[in-house]
């Protein structure tokens, strides 16, 4: 099983989809091709966490295996790695243990997200845990790279591969991973959706389509589906089907309490881009009322704002966006350009300066993989 790590396409609006904010709790059999009903969060920009599925242990585990499960089971990951390498030394040709180390150091990535989300704006992590997380998710591969040499892998073990290399950002890798666990498990609903994620991260938005549509079909009424069918249509430039999904996902939750602002975030921006910005003001309103810690929400807001000459309202939307997000170049640099409209020119060019010194930060802290 070939695991090479590649360099993913990311845009930055697509990686606030995907990245690492996914969450689940599902059992499934560690060793058949069942298929599992995952559940991602109902947010989907609250959160900064990486799957959390729990595998069923198989009747042909001992209990060495059994007591790591159990281990793992109610967060104990540290002493579950403890349990599983010391078998691993008698055992070192057992599937099974490398499959479960390799879900076991998964599962403490998703600790340490949840860990930083609690430190962190929404899950701004500094260059060294980026660095740090991306080591881990590179040693549960090699082991399912090494568990596959003595037993071929069930879907829920390539689903796992696959979204290590989704917090790798490798998109091409896992799509192909994810195609393959879908080929065993055909009903897996979030399987689908999560396919259609890293094919939208590719550009690849008919596949991505196709995805989503064969995951509604699987969950019908998902907010969060049709929502990523909305994002996926507007990439083809199909702005009125686009449109069409956003006001559906939001229909669908008319009646639920704790709604998802994704979708009138989204039609929010597309009536900004589509030069209607009272209409727009109307959804990213409620977009903030959900979400009122969503930079993004309040962003867009400001800049519906700024279409329609309040200035006042538009510096307000943008400053709660900055506080919400320092570390972001682009958030300092539209408030300095509102402070300028203003005539705010000191504030202004305090913000500008804030928005290069952070460009420059973030591109001398890049250091490529060698």
């Amino acid at each position: 099983m070939g695991l090479g790590a590649g360099p993913g396409l990311v845009s930055g609006h697509v990686r606030v989809l995907l990245a690492v904010s996914i969450s689940a709790a599902v059992v499934v059999s560690h060793r058949t091709a069942a298929a599992s009903d995952w559940q991602a969060p109902t947010k989907s920009e609250s959160a900064a966490t990486v799957p959390q599925p729990q595998p069923q242990a198989p009747a042909e585990l001992d209990d060495s295996l059994r007591k790591a499960k159990s281990l793992l089971e109610v967060g104990q990951t540290s002493e579950a790695e403890l349990n599983l390498r010391q078998y691993l030394k008698d055992h070192p040709n057992s599937a099974d243990a490398h499959f479960l180390l390799g879900y076991t150091l998964f599962r403490k990535l998703q600790s340490d997200a949840v860990g930083q989300t609690q430190s962190t704006k929404y899950g701004v992590l500094d260059s060294l845990n980026i660095k740090s997380r991306q080591e881990m998710a590179k040693a549960s591969l090699v082991e399912y790279t090494e568990g596959a040499k003595y037993h071929a892998p069930s879907a829920f073990d390539l689903k796992v591969v696959a979204l290590d290399y989704v917090l790798l950002k490798d998109y091409p890798d896992a799509d192909k991973w994810l195609t393959k666990s879908l080929q065993l498990a055909t009903k897996d609903s979030e399987g689908w959706y999560y396919l259609g994620r890293s094919k939208y991260i590719e550009n690849r938005f008919e596949e991505a389509i196709a995805a989503f549509q064969q995951c509604l079909k699987l969950d019908p009424n998902s907010v969060k589906v049709e929502d990523n069918l909305g994002l996926s249509y507007q990439g083809l430039g199909r702005i009125q089907d686009a449109a069409v999904a956003y006001r559906t996902a939001i229909a669908w939750q008319e009646h639920t309490l704790d709604q998802d602002s994704g979708p009138f975030i989204n039609l929010g921006a597309l009536l900004l881009d589509e030069n209607q910005p009272q209409e727009a003001i109307t959804y990213l309103v409620k977009a903030v009322a959900i979400s009122p810690e969503a930079p993004r929400a309040h962003e867009h807001l400001g800049k519906a704002y700024e279409h329609v000459d309040q200035l006042a309202k538009a510096q307000a939307e943008f400053e709660k966006a900055v506080e919400l997000a320092p570390q972001d170049a682009s958030l300092h640099y539209v408030l300095g350009q509102i402070y300028r409209k203003e005539g705010l020119t000191e504030r202004a060019k305090l913000e500008f300066d804030r928005s290069a010194a952070l460009r420059e930060s973030h591109a001398s802290s890049e250091v490529p993989d060698r």
